[in-house]
């Protein structure tokens, strides 16, 4: 990154892990077969999982606190300064760390905190309720994240989901610049104006939904399944590599770091098998010359705000 920070392009997402049995097999599964980065949230509500998963193996002397590096994220309810800082602490006791490797503003669209909302005990909690909007400016929350980054409490610092028009209005107000942006990028909506923005601003990128996000809550029936596109799976077939491997090695060859989700051991240790191979130039432009301009996220509790990203 733009601070001399090495940033691993290969790492597992954690969204959607909650059981901790569960996703406490998938991160020895994963740190077992090479991955070196873990990327959570607050609002993934599984910090304190992995926290006490990275504290037991720091304590085996298997690992090292620097051998790992870790991206969470601030929730839209904690823009406003106090509790922005409040936040960072809670991530930080949460994940057993003195530091955190990379921290996002998880969204350009911040709500007043919810009285009484304790996101870690009840998941749904803060969907069922009217939220209201906060207007709480990103450089002021930004700056919060400046402090623990001088502090060095935060290694490197970054936004997600912000649009190029928002990228652009902090670049130009912030002390420390932005250096990572993590936003939905695959195939049928892959980024490329967005990415050539990140470029220019020295911006490293990192895209979630690589293959699609089958998992996801809104998915529709219509949606393009990039996992199922018929040039993916005869450019997987020709090098000899599943759909999944190959959409991940494409986008690491544009730059992108890529964060897939499994909590199955098998499709965690098969979803790493991409430094073994390159596409060759002539293939990846059939790739670009896949035609879409689909987002297959829309945030059903932001798309009222009006800082929506999608409007800027």
């Amino acid at each position: 990154m733009s601070n001399g920070v090495e940033f691993p392009i290969f790492g597992l997402g954690t969204w959607q892990a909650y059981d901790s049995a569960q996703l406490t097999q998938a991160l020895d599964v994963a740190l077992e077969s090479g991955y070196r980065h873990i990327d959570t949230a607050e609002m993934y509500l599984n910090e304190n999982i992995i926290g006490d998963f990275l504290e037991s193996k720091f304590k085996s002397g298997k690992f090292k606190r620097s051998d790992i590096f870790i991206t969470s994220k601030l929730a839209p309810f904690w823009h406003q300064p106090d509790y922005a800082e409040w936040a960072i602490d809670e991530s930080l006791k949460s994940l057993k760390t003195d530091y955190i490797d990379l921290f996002l503003i998880h969204n350009p669209c911040p709500y007043k905190p919810i009285k009484g909302l304790d996101t870690g005990k009840n998941r749904e909690k803060w969907l069922h309720n009217e939220l209201e909007i906060d207007l709480t400016p990103h450089i002021e929350t930004w700056k919060v994240l400046e402090k623990y980054y001088k502090e060095g409490k935060l290694k490197s610092i970054g936004i997600s989901n912000f649009s190029p028009k928002q990228i652009q209005e902090l670049y130009d107000q912030a002390e420390i610049k932005p250096m990572n942006l993590q936003v939905e990028c695959h195939i049928y909506f892959p980024q490329h104006e967005l990415h050539d923005l990140c470029k220019k601003l020295n911006i490293t990128m990192t895209s979630y939904a690589t293959m699609g996000s089958p998992g996801r809550m809104s998915k529709l029936d219509t949606d393009p399944e990039p996992l199922q596109d018929p040039v993916i799976q005869k450019l997987a077939q020709k090098y000899h590599k599943t759909p999944a491997q190959f959409l991940f090695r494409q986008m690491m060859q544009r730059k992108i770091a890529v964060i897939p989700k499994s909590v199955t051991p098998e499709r965690i240790r098969s979803n790493y098998q991409v430094f073994d191979f390159n596409i060759s130039e002539e293939d990846m432009k059939q790739v670009h010359e896949i035609e879409g301009n689909t987002r297959l996220f829309q945030s059903h509790f932001v798309s009222q705000h009006p800082w929506y990203p999608l409007r800027n």
